[in-house]
Formats: structure tokens, sequence, C-alpha cells
């Protein structure tokens, strides 16, 4: 049954991308809200399981013939769809704002760190090929190559509509697969716009679908047997589920969970820039990001003291409001829910005692009186015993830490479930080398505040960050989206006789 919400009127239908073509959905709808205004603007068709099958079954058609296209032409087709998300920018950068909230530099920023995976995929001939080994043994030849699995999934969070499908769907594409997404249903349509690039960029009709829907959609795509292999991005404890669920079906799983990510400020480290690093690493998007940092680690009492003196002044000057607004450095976070889940952690961090420096809670802003708005919020002498600081929040939220020295800073970060990314300011280089080779974490940065590795790297982190052996784009996803098939070949001459061998062939 649809949810019956006052909506705005150009609340729109939002449906599904099959075999080329938009397609209404049959079942029932969600809204999708403008957090800005907290109006309702679309409703969101949930798939079900006959219409998920449908769409496995549009891709399942279109992989031998797409599986078997030279590489280059599969190139071709994704520098064409390069060129169409450059044309559309504007567009899809003021979509995403709409729908998620952040600001449009930021919704411009993670299409260009998207786009950075398409330019990585076009060069798929060359990273594709495999090697070669002449007279292995006398007379035989050796070599290895990397073909397609089928058809693959992408499952994506709502924080990052374009960027992260994006670390997916060209690579696996580029590869020889076709593909299926499921969207966040808080901010659709995106995924729907991409799918019309692709189609205009040449890419063959079930080469690339989108499905919309909730948990029924996902379970239907874990539990679908022509499913090969799942790309997800989203909480830990969802992570664990695709994890789980999905490699029982015997799927390939490349699950990435939560963070919190830590920046160790050290004593010798350039305050005014540690500043300015952490105000944009804690807050930017609302703080709706896996690697924003929610927490700094003060080295040192008067390192501390003068962090959260500084940090102060510019957490209450932010200027929040709706992202469509080319002056607003803050949006609001994506949901009413969401809103007042961050509002609870910030009533417990109150409750245990840490210090409330800023409080974000019941934040206006004029003219947006409904929107789903929350002020930057500053914690300091959290412990690690809090939930506050233990839990990912996943808002505008920054709890400092009081530690006495590297060590414990370093035992801090290690001892922490999650190990996604992790930065620390210094200017000692000895300090920052120790920091990078000894820190059990996935990404690092040295006076970077969020190091998310380039396209042409891999993204990932560790323990409970990430379940499967595979990270995101990169050489990485090579290896996930294709298998190796090793060839070792012998051809006689005509007169020539080998004779039946018993032994284990050696050289």
């Amino acid at each position: 049954m649809s949810t019956q919400l006052s909506p705005s009127p150009a609340c729109v239908h939002i449906g599904h991308y099959i075999g080329g073509r938009h397609q209404a959905g049959k079942g029932s709808t969600v809204p999708s809200f403008n957090p800005a205004s907290g109006e309702v603007i679309g409703a969101v068709a949930l798939a079900d399981v006959h219409e998920v099958d449908v769409a496995v079954q549009s891709a399942l058609v279109a992989f031998p013939a797409w599986s078997q296209t030279p590489p280059l032409k599969r190139a071709r087709v994704m520098f064409r769809f390069k060129e169409l998300l450059e044309r559309d920018m504007d567009k899809l950068a003021a979509t995403i704002t709409r729908e998620h909230g952040k600001v449009l530099s930021d919704a411009k920023g993670e299409l260009m760190r998207g786009l950075e995976v398409v330019e990585y995929a076009c060069g798929i001939p060359e990273l594709l090929k495999g090697d070669h080994t002449e007279q292995v043994a006398n007379g035989i030849d050796a070599w290895t190559m990397r073909q397609a699995l089928g058809v693959c999934a992408g499952i994506t969070p709502f924080n990052f509509p374009a960027m992260v499908p994006m670390w997916m769907f060209p690579m696996a594409i580029a590869c020889g697969n076709t593909f299926v997404l499921k969207p966040s249903e808080r901010d659709p349509s995106t995924a729907l716009l991409f799918a019309a690039l692709l189609t205009e960029a040449g890419l063959p009709d079930g080469v690339f679908n989108v499905v919309q829907g909730d948990k029924a959609a996902v379970d239907a795509l874990l539990d679908h047997q022509d499913v090969r292999a799942i790309s997800f991005v989203g909480s830990t404890p969802i992570a664990e589920y695709v994890y789980a669920r999905g490699t029982s079906q015997g799927k390939r799983v490349q699950a990435l969970g939560g963070a919190k990510n830590h920046m160790i400020v050290m004593p010798d480290a350039d305050m005014d820039k540690t500043v300015d690093a952490l105000i944009g690493a804690g807050y930017g998007a609302a703080g709706e990001r896996c690697m924003a940092i929610s927490v700094a680690v003060a080295v040192g009492e008067a390192t501390a003291n003068t962090l959260v003196k500084k940090l102060a002044p510019k957490v209450r000057a932010l200027r929040i409001g709706d992202g469509m607004d080319d002056t607003i450095e803050m949006g609001p976070v994506v949901t009413s829910q969401h809103r007042d889940k961050i509002t609870s952690y910030i009533d417990d961090g109150e409750a245990v005692g840490a210090e409330l420096v800023v409080d974000g809670r019941g934040h206006r802003v004029t003219g947006c009186e409904k929107g789903f708005f929350l002020g930057g919020t500053l914690f300091d002498h959290v412990t690690s015993s809090m939930r506050i600081y233990k839990e990912e929040i996943f808002g505008p939220v920054l709890c400092v830490v009081r530690v006495p020295d590297f060590a414990s800073a370093l035992t801090l970060v290690d001892q922490h479930e999650y190990g996604n990314g992790t930065s620390i300011f210094t200017r000692d280089g000895h300090v920052a080398r120790e920091f990078a080779h000894r820190v059990q974490v996935g990404m690092i940065g040295i006076n970077i505040p969020i190091p998310v590795p380039m396209a042409f790297h891999s993204f990932g982190g560790w323990k409970k960050s990430l379940m499967g052996d595979h990270h995101a784009h990169g050489p990485e996803a090579v290896r996930f989206y294709t298998r190796q098939k090793a060839v070792t070949q012998r051809w006689l001459a005509d007169n020539e006789s080998a004779g039946a061998e018993f032994a284990m062939p050696t050289h």
C-alpha cells in the first residue's frame, strides 16, 4: 500500500529502468523528500521479487553478446558516457542536492570522484591484459586471461547516490559483465539519469538496469541464482547480513560497512590548518560520509585546549541551509528520522558527562522551517566508553578525545572495532611514518583529513568496515569483477608423439 503524505506540486513517480526502458513499477511506493524543505517530491516504486527477476533476466540475456564485445569497444562506450556526465554535470548535481540535501559544490565533487572511476574504466583494454610465458616446458606455452563473471549487482547507500554506484558499475560493465543497480530509495533519481546516459552512450539494452526497492529487493538480488556477484556499501550490520546471505548462495560479495574515523592531532601540528581540515571533514555533507572524521584525538592537554578553543567558533559559524544556495556550507540531514536519531546521540553524550561545547539541536533555517536541519555539534572530554565514541553517528557531531601521548592515540585507534580511515596531522615525518606503518586501519591520511584513494588505487577499510577480500574500484575492481583462467598448450608436429605420460607433469 502506498504511503499517503502531502506531496509537493512537483511530486513525481520514480520507477525502474529495465532492458533500456523506464518502467513504472507495479507495486507499492514510498515517499522521497527534499530534506531542505521537508516536502514530499517523489513516490518511489518498490520492486517485488518478480520485477527484480525481470531485471536480472534482462541482464542475463544481454551478457553473452556484451561479454564478447571487444574491450576497446566497451571502453569507447565508457568514454562517451564520461562526456555525457560532463555535459550534464549541473543537472546531476542539482538532482543529488534536491534529494540528498548536500550542498551543490559537494554534489559536483562527488560526481567528479565517480567520473574518475569512469575514466579509469576507459583503460580496460590494458587492465584486462593477462600474462604469457613461452616455453614453460619443452614445446609448451602458458598464459592467463581474465573473463567476466556474468550478472553483477550493486546495492548502494543514500549518502553518495552518484559516487558509490560509480565505484561499481563502470568497472563491472567495462570488464564485460552486465549489471543491476539497487540505489537507496531516499535519493533514487540519479541512478535513472545514469541509465539514460548509458543508453545514449551506446550501451546495449539490458547491460545496465535499475530497480528501486527496499529489503525485499535486496533479498531478491541476494537469493537470485543468476546474480554472480554483489557489491554493497552501507552500515556494518547490513553489510554483515549481505555478506552472509550472499556468500551462502555461492556469490562473490564485497560489503563495505561503517566507520568511526579518527584524526590524531599532534602537539606540533599547524593548528589553523588542522582546524580547517577538521571543519570540512567533520561537518561536510552534514557528517553523512563513511570517511568523515568524527573523532579528533588531541595529544596532550595543551593541544586539546587550543584545538577546542579554535574549533568552537568555527562550528558555531557554519553557514547552514538549503544546499541549492551556493553560499551554504552545510545542508540538512537526509530524513527527519535520521535527524531524530542524531539528536538522541547528542542527548546521550550530554547525559553521560561529555562536555557539550557546541549544541546543534533545534537548529532552524529561515524559509526552511520544515527541513531536516541540525547545527554542528562539538563534544569535548569524550571517553572510549561512551556511545558517542563507540558508535557511528553519521551526522554533524565531532568528538574530542584527550590522550597523553602518541602511543595512547595509536592504541585508541587500533582498539576500535571499525578500521575504515584515519589521519594524523603533524610536522614530524618519523611520527607520521610510524603511524602509517603501524595503525590497523585500511586508509591513512598524513595531513590529509579524508584519505579517499584516487580511482586508480582501491578503496576499502579493515576490521568491521569491510566484509570480503576485495576493495572497491582501482585494480581490485578488475579482480573482483572477473575471474582468472590459466591456459597451458602444446602442439605436436605431425610426425611427433609424446606417448602416454603417467607421472605428474613437470618441466
